[in-house]
């Protein structure tokens, strides 16, 4: 049973995990930048895990004239809990830290798989939504589409470029910082 314990060191990289899924939650996860010839320096939806910011009654009023759906908070249910999930995912991972358990450390790590899938998938969705579900009256008719998780995409005069925010970047180094101890205590 001693065998299963994971290392100190590894128990002080999961730790450090928790603190970077906690602080995700005070950075952008992602973001959405529209240029155009009127807007050089573009206009952009700024996803949190807890709101949108960005400028998004500028992007809503242009996205109008196309028929799409406007982006809202409503419109994203999900901002509403996803803090406590990741406070969640936090204290787990803290707790795993503690404990110092191989098993519990690869039932976090499906935790993070699970998730981040789930929370691929919930955008992929959303994009997919706004972009196809194009109303049928609008001044502008244009072919439905799906706005890029990530890359960009051009529609009429605008080029939309889809980035990650520094929170996914430190959930991704979350996730990194997991896996370290898998490597680093394989013998153990």
């Amino acid at each position: 049973m001693k065998g299963k314990k994971l290392s100190l060191l590894s128990s002080i990289l999961i730790a450090l995990a928790a603190v970077l899924v906690g602080l995700s939650l005070m950075f952008p996860w992602w973001q959405m930048i529209f240029f155009a010839p009127q807007y050089p320096e573009g206009l952009n939806i700024i996803v949190y895990p807890t709101k949108l910011e960005g400028e998004i009654d500028i992007v809503n009023g242009l996205n109008h004239y196309i028929g799409m759906e406007n982006f809202s908070e409503e419109n994203f249910p999900e901002l509403a809990y996803l803090s406590y999930l990741v406070i969640s995912l936090a204290v787990i991972t803290l707790l795993t830290a503690i404990l110092r358990k191989k098993s519990v450390l690869y039932g976090l790590i499906g935790l993070f798989v699970i998730g981040g899938s789930l929370g691929v998938w919930d955008l992929t969705r959303a994009l997919r939504k706004f972009g196809t579900n194009l109303s049928p009256t609008a001044p502008i008719k244009i072919d439905p589409f799906v706005p890029p998780l990530l890359g960009h995409n051009t529609v009429a005069n605008f080029v939309t470029e889809s980035i990650l925010g520094y929170g996914s970047y430190f959930l991704i180094a979350a996730f990194i910082l997991l896996l370290i101890p898998l490597w680093k205590d394989r013998t153990r």
